[in-house]
């Protein structure tokens, strides 16, 4: 089945790089200079994939990815940003981005990244399937539920990205086993590249505070010092 990539990049050379491995990859690139016209694109419909900018004129790539997270369906999207600092990176993550990328990249990494966000997209879909009670996890006022993609503490909903659903639900999944940050970016962002672990470690903190209560002292994502983390036993 074909995908259509949506590049929102208001850098010439750089969309026109991005559009030339997109179509490399078998797929069909689309691009669009402005936030405005680019969020207007994408809700015209056909779009399986974003490549978002974060500097863009007419709306900025911020805006652009939270109104596309209000809508129902789900669409990855793999933000590029210029900038470097932390701030920026979480914000990013925080309006719904699936993933970042800072220029200058890769050509290499950018097709790992949209290759592993197509194969979330796919294991989303084959487990999208209604699934039995006995899936649900309960552990300590903390209910999360898989097949409706829901998590809830003492009755009241959390709010999480579709990524730190996917981190949460690979540590509930195997109580008491320690990841290392490696294993982690294999298993629920499907890449392993050296260097990046410190994007576990910014789902990690985001979740703490979404789920714990106390993320000083967490009861369930804990720490493993000089390993990794792990979920509680």
């Amino acid at each position: 089945m074909s995908r259509t990539v949506l590049i929102i990049e208001d850098n010439p050379g750089i969309a026109q790089l991005v559009r030339m491995h997109v179509e490399d990859l078998g797929m069909t690139a689309v691009h669009e200079p402005r936030g405005d016209s680019g969020l207007a694109r994408y809700r015209a419909g056909g779009v399986d994939l974003v490549v978002l900018d974060l500097m863009l004129p007419g709306l900025d790539g911020l805006s652009v990815c939270r109104e596309i997270r209000q809508d129902s369906g789900y669409v990855p999207i793999l933000m590029l940003t210029a900038k470097t600092t932390e701030l920026d990176r979480v914000l990013g993550l925080e309006m719904g981005a699936d993933d970042y990328l800072t220029k200058p990249f890769s050509v290499a990494e950018l097709a790992a990244r949209i290759k592993a966000l197509f194969r979330r997209v796919d294991a989303l879909s084959v487990t999208a399937e209604p699934e039995t009670g006995s899936d649900v996890i309960d552990s300590d006022g903390l209910h999360i539920d898989p097949a409706r993609r829901k998590v809830r503490i003492a009755d009241a909903e959390v709010d999480l990205t579709a990524r730190e659903f996917d981190l949460l639900l690979h540590f509930a999944r195997h109580p008491g086993r320690v990841f290392s940050r490696a294993q982690l970016l294999d298993a629920v962002w499907g890449y392993n590249h050296e260097g990046y672990e410190h994007t576990v470690n910014t789902h990690i903190n985001r979740l703490r505070n979404k789920i714990e209560r106390d993320p000083a002292k967490p009861d369930f994502i804990q720490t493993v010092w000089g390993v990794g983390y792990r979920f509680r036993d």
